[in-house]
């Protein structure tokens, strides 16, 4: 999960708008939060001329803006187009927003640049481990269901026409883009803030965030990656603190969502589509800095499937994107390994490489 240090962590089903005034020398920050895509969206501009009515048209243009991607690309929203299409036959050209088309297509091609590793039409593998719209109870699921379910996935089931449609080869095959749909909406209202003439500011979705200048103190903004402790909570520990300007952030990690097998074993809610099943290696976390909040959110779960080996590998082939991997040596001990890139794009300075936190157990 990522976090704008300098504020204060805001959890609201409503919309709330908070002004924080400073000297008259200082500039002014103004955030405000509310709810999308399942989870909570925070915006906070720095600006010291925003009249109250110009707050107003922002705020209204972002929430419109917001729920107009839900319509497009939520898997949970029976009506959204992309719902839609996961309902439509197979062979039938299903006629999309150009909105969606993209973020398909640029997900369909970091499906065969990661050979699979990335792909989004694990839906049905997704659902079958408890962690999708279908909720079930999560539990280990057969061979014969892996297998089953694995018949319905892989990019090459799926096409984007030029004509902006979408077509599947087999009735059972579906979209998920929860990888790339966050990621996508954080550069649409940073894209919005933009076009209203505003230079500094940070948009968040959930772990999804992107900057733009600097934050109230015209310093850069100051963004937290947690420590993936084996049982985390909010208000942990951070793992590093890294100083961003006009660059977007993504962490994928095991530590949120995942139950435990009676081996012991976390499985948690990022799937290798290859097998079928959660990834299972020693990678605690992974957080890919980039030039847009898509490009972050996609490549961080690429990596985190990938684990930290091939993952680094994969990384060192994109010159606008860097990475900092978080190794588990045991369930409370951390090794932190950045690409080559990731000190000269940030400008973080590495520590000792190892991060201990307490050992704590869950709550009862």
């Amino acid at each position: 999960m990522n976090h704008c240090v300098h504020a204060s962590r805001l959890l609201c089903l409503v919309l709330i708008l908070f002004y924080r005034a400073t000297t008259a020398s200082e500039l002014t920050e103004i955030t405000w939060s509310g709810q999308t895509m399942g989870t909570t969206y925070r915006i906070t501009v720095v600006e010291p001329r925003l009249t109250s009515d110009q707050l107003k048209d922002l705020q209204s243009n972002a929430v419109s803006r917001l729920k107009e991607i839900n319509r497009q690309m939520s898997h949970f929203q029976p009506d959204s187009e992309l719902s839609q299409f996961n309902r439509a036959p197979a062979g039938k050209p299903f006629p999309v927003s150009a909105e969606l088309a993209n973020v398909t297509r640029f997900a369909l091609e970091l499906c065969r640049k990661s050979d699979g590793a990335f792909d989004p039409t694990i839906a049905p593998l997704i659902n079958l481990w408890g962690f999708g719209e279908k909720i079930s109870a999560r539990a280990i699921p057969s061979e014969d269901q892996i297998r089953a379910a694995l018949q319905n996935t892989g990019c090459k089931h799926i096409t984007v026409t030029p004509r902006n449609e979408l077509v599947k080869d087999q009735p059972e095959v579906s979209l998920n883009l929860s990888a790339v749909a966050k990621g996508f909406a954080v550069d649409e209202i940073t894209a919005l803030l933009q076009r209203h003439k505003l230079t500094n500011a940070c948009v968040s979705i959930g772990g999804e965030v992107r900057v733009l200048g600097h934050n109230k103190r015209q310093t850069p903004w100051l963004i937290g990656i947690s420590a993936p402790i084996e049982f985390w909570r909010d208000n942990d520990p951070l793992a590093a603190a890294v100083p961003l300007s006009d660059l977007a952030i993504s962490t994928s990690g095991d530590y949120q969502q995942f139950f435990f097998d009676e081996q012991g074993r976390r499985l948690c809610h990022i799937l290798n589509p290859k097998t079928g099943c959660p990834v299972q290696h020693n990678l605690g976390s992974v957080s890919v800095v980039a030039t847009n909040s898509m490009l972050a959110d996609a490549l961080a779960t690429t990596l985190f499937v990938l684990g930290h080996d091939a993952g680094m590998q994969f990384i060192e082939n994109w010159t606008n994107a860097a990475a900092l991997f978080i190794v588990r040596e045991n369930p409370n001990r951390f090794r932190i390994i950045p690409s080559s890139r990731f000190s000269s794009i940030t400008g973080w300075k590495p520590p000792n490489g190892i991060f201990q936190s307490q050992t704590r157990r869950p709550e009862q």
